[in-house]
């Protein structure tokens, strides 16, 4: 366990490296013995680390010479695509590109959970509405977001798609990063209060459509509160 925990490490800073551009796409990584005196692991514990990063297309096998850098555009892991869209540089563009992926996944799992909700399911979204209502009239963001995202996750669960749920439960960390900063802003948090009461409502009717429609408006409505309200500030 000990060094599986230590491997993991060792990934996130090679990660935190390319990101830094300490370590560039298309270039070789130093040499093992290097790299691993830099970290401060032994060689055994460095190979697994590029082994993992091999495996998400963040390092690529050069046959006969030193492993290179793959440019981010050919990444395919999503751990290593989400840490790299959370630094600094990227956090405009990756907040627009979640949003589009939840527009993808979301509109669904609403579509799905209209007919398969249970009245547990629609009195537990109700009551987050009430939580979100009241976070938002003591201006604790914290606890809006907490009930944002519970609000999601019953939907998605709602659904009753095992794959559904694991396609997005690894972007919750984004997730709450996004919406921690976006609802740090009370007119976004009363779009969102307005756009969630509808989709409850949608969902409480069975109608797939309209869920799927009142969904898709939330998803365009914090598109436009993102660019309005968070990045025509910075």
């Amino acid at each position: 366990m000990a060094r599986a925990s230590r491997t993991q490490e060792v990934v996130e800073q090679v990660l935190d490296a390319i990101i830094d551009g300490k370590l560039r796409p298309g270039e070789p990584l130093p040499p093992e013995g290097d790299l691993a005196e830099d970290f401060g692991v032994s060689r055994l514990t460095l190979r697994e680390a590029v082994r993992l990063l091999q495996a998400q297309g963040v390092i690529v096998q050069v046959p006969g010479r030193r492993h290179r850098v793959a440019p981010v555009a050919q990444w395919t892991g999503l751990e290593a695509v989400v840490r790299h869209a959370r630094s600094a540089g990227e956090r405009e563009r990756s907040s627009l590109e979640l949003l589009e992926v939840r527009m993808m996944i979301e509109t669904g799992a609403a579509q799905l959970a209209a007919e398969r909700r249970t009245e547990a399911d629609l009195d537990a979204v109700r009551q987050l509405i009430g939580r979100m209502k009241a976070a938002h009239a003591r201006t604790d963001v914290a606890e809006f977001v907490a009930a944002d995202l519970e609000f999601h996750d019953v939907i998605l669960r709602a659904a009753d798609n095992r794959i559904l749920v694991a396609a997005l439960l690894p972007l919750t960390t984004l997730l709450a990063e996004t919406r921690s900063e976006t609802s740090a802003v009370p007119e976004i948090r009363e779009h969102a209060i307005a756009e969630h009461t509808a989709i409850v409502e949608a969902l409480a009717s069975g109608d797939r459509l309209a869920a799927r429609d009142a969904m898709a408006s939330h998803m365009d409505q914090t598109r436009g509160d993102l660019l309005e309200y968070v990045h025509s500030r910075r």
